[in-house]
């Protein structure tokens, strides 16, 4: 989901965990180097953590609104993946290019200009009356969350130093985030229930426009940095990713032997390859090859994208399978994912604890096993499966996973990278979030597309259970890579600092 999809639990308790961080670290050091007040810290992480609240929630919210919005506009099964798809591969492929723009631009200016972006083209995405407005409301919108996302991740590394503070930072960013992706669930379903889907979306536009002003008297400004725009780059990477998407979805309803299929993948394909060639030769590209460089930010990189893909496969066919086969409404289904919301709070306060006395890549690697394990206990669904046995317990694991996954895994994505490249880093990490969430879903799709048992309650267990078997075989794909990428890496690097 969010990717960034990140859980955690309720405002009170965070806003705690906020205020021991700003009391326990020296002060942290703003963009121009000069240190930041306590009090101003604290003002600063709340209001990047609001920003990321908001795209996650809105994300959030469409997935108990999905049977809604489907019996409403006449979605089929595979197009309704759409929905979500457009915002996340818009999101994904301009990720780049937006956190570019905060590189020249500045972060808090090109921040304020996203927030705007979003809350506006909320307002279309509620106003929608058509599938095609629908679907190019939320790509808008994906436009201003690609801008939004790594100005609040770079405006976050940069006011807090690289150690102690920024790894509390960091698990704070992860667990408001996480939030707003569990807090939608419920809001979606809440409105859904006594409004109507549309509600949800209506209620980024106040809450946006509300924190302009804040933003404006305390984040702190970036110097702007000479340079041009790499649009050869993100129009491939986003098209590229798009013709992928596309492709597969496609195979879902007329095979993989078709033109409408194999024309878009293999446009796909040659698009990224083309997009690697540009990056190389790119006098500034959106994204550095030297970022690379890293093993362990490499590791971090194709851990993330396996992880999120798992994750948005969890969400999409989870939610759909509670109202469709429970019969549940979406307030229910919302309600229905707390079990993992609360356990993944729990975890995720613990993570700075748990990274003072344990190294971040065992702590990443537990968290991503867990996830594992609760995903194949899920994958089990069938019509008759007990909500508390066979839904309830595994995402218990789940959410213990992701709480302890998250923040190590973002922090390994963008430690180590120079002042220059922070936008380019902060980008990269939203970006493979994002196109592994939309490239995973489309398989995902494809998959339970072929599960058929001529009974409508069966067909959609069996199918949920089929996507939820193939988000398990993700997350083994990640263990794979955190131990043979990221474990390696940090020990190497471990031994270079003694």
């Amino acid at each position: 989901m969010g990717a960034a999809l990140e859980y955690d639990g309720t405002g009170d308790v965070r806003v705690g965990h906020v205020a021991d961080l700003v009391r326990k670290q020296s002060a942290a050091p703003t963009a121009e180097g000069a240190p930041e007040a306590p009090v101003r810290a604290v003002l600063i992480l709340a209001i990047i953590c609001m920003s990321y609240f908001m795209v996650i929630l809105d994300n959030s919210i469409v997935f108990t609104g999905l049977p809604q919005i489907r019996a409403d506009m006449g979605f089929s099964e595979t197009g309704l993946s759409w929905i979500t798809n457009a915002y996340v591969l818009v999101f994904g492929g301009l990720l780049l290019l937006g956190a570019r723009a905060g590189d020249l631009f500045g972060h808090r200016r090109v921040f304020l200009f996203s927030l705007v972006v979003f809350s506006l083209t909320s307002l279309l995405v509620g106003a929608a009356q058509t599938q095609w407005w629908l679907i190019g409301a939320r790509a808008l919108q994906g436009v201003g969350a690609a801008v939004l996302a790594p100005s609040a991740l770079s405006l976050l590394t940069r006011s807090f130093a690289e150690g102690r503070a920024r790894n509390r930072a960091m698990a704070a960013y992860s667990a408001v985030a996480g939030l707003g992706a569990a807090f939608g669930l419920v809001v979606g379903g809440l409105v859904a229930d006594l409004v109507s889907w549309r509600a949800g979306f209506f209620l980024n536009v106040p809450v946006g426009i509300a924190m302009v002003v804040p933003a404006v008297r305390f984040l702190p400004e970036t110097a702007r940095r000479r340079g041009r725009f790499d649009v050869a780059g993100a129009l491939l990477a986003t098209l590229g990713s798009t013709a992928l998407v596309f492709g597969i979805v496609d195979a879902s309803d007329i095979g993989w032997t078709a033109p409408a299929t194999v024309i878009p993948l293999v446009a796909g394909v040659v698009m990224l390859a083309l997009f690697a060639r540009v990056e190389r030769r790119a006098a500034q590209p959106i994204v550095p090859l030297r970022l690379f460089a890293s093993r362990e930010r490499s590791g971090a990189y194709v851990t993330r994208m396996l992880y999120m893909g798992a994750m948005m496969g969890f969400f999409f066919f989870t939610a759909q399978f509670l109202q469709s086969v429970y019969h549940w409404t979406p307030l229910q289904a919302g309600l229905a994912f707390l079990p993992m919301t609360l356990v993944n709070f729990v975890f995720a306060v613990q993570v700075p604890r748990l990274l003072e006395r344990a190294s971040r890549p065992l702590v990443l690697a537990t968290g991503v096993a867990l996830t594992m394990v609760g995903m194949v206990w899920l994958s089990r669904l069938d019509p008759h499966t007990p909500y508390l046995t066979g839904v309830a317990l595994p995402m218990v694991l789940i959410g213990a996973g992701q709480g302890l996954a998250l923040a190590p895994l973002t922090s390994s994505g963008v430690d180590g990278v120079a002042p220059a490249d922070a936008g380019a880093a902060s980008g990269l990490v939203n970006t493979v979030h994002q196109i592994g969430s939309a490239l995973s879903l489309s398989i995902l799709t494809a998959v339970a597309a072929t599960v058929s048992t001529g009974h409508v309650a069966t067909d959609i267990a069996a199918r949920s259970g089929a996507a939820l078997t193939g988000s398990a075989v993700l997350l083994a794909l990640a263990v794979v890579a955190v131990l043979i990428l990221i474990v390696p890496a940090r020990a190497t690097r471990t031994e270079r600092f003694l």
